[in-house]
């Protein structure tokens, strides 16, 4: 595998296999505190913080990386919690763009 960080994520057009659970877990291996949910096909990180100014910052943040790579989450958050699920929704699973977004 290579460095997610460094690569962008490419739009997927749909037609394509999401990836096998096997895939996803060895992707999984190189994203930090994620876990695979519903079967394998979304990823999931809750992430802590101190207050809610905090938490909310961190959602803008968050909204401005997934408007630049193109590839969008579903977010939940409250005071000092902030939830990010990921999918490809166009294959009802999970993609390389997936594990992209959760090593940034």
């Amino acid at each position: 595998m290579s460095d997610l960080k460094s690569k962008v994520c490419t739009p997927c057009r749909g037609g394509i296999p999401p990836l096998t659970a096997e895939k996803a877990s060895a992707f999984l291996s190189e994203v930090a505190d994620w876990k695979l949910i519903e079967d394998a096909t979304k990823i999931s990180k809750t992430f802590q913080f101190q207050n809610f100014r905090s938490t909310y910052n961190f959602v803008q943040q968050i909204s401005e990386l997934a408007e630049s790579e193109g590839h969008h989450p579903v977010i939940t958050f409250g005071w000092g919690f902030c939830t990010v699920y990921l999918q490809t929704k166009k294959i009802k699973g999970l993609h390389e763009n997936d594990f992209i977004m959760a090593a940034k």
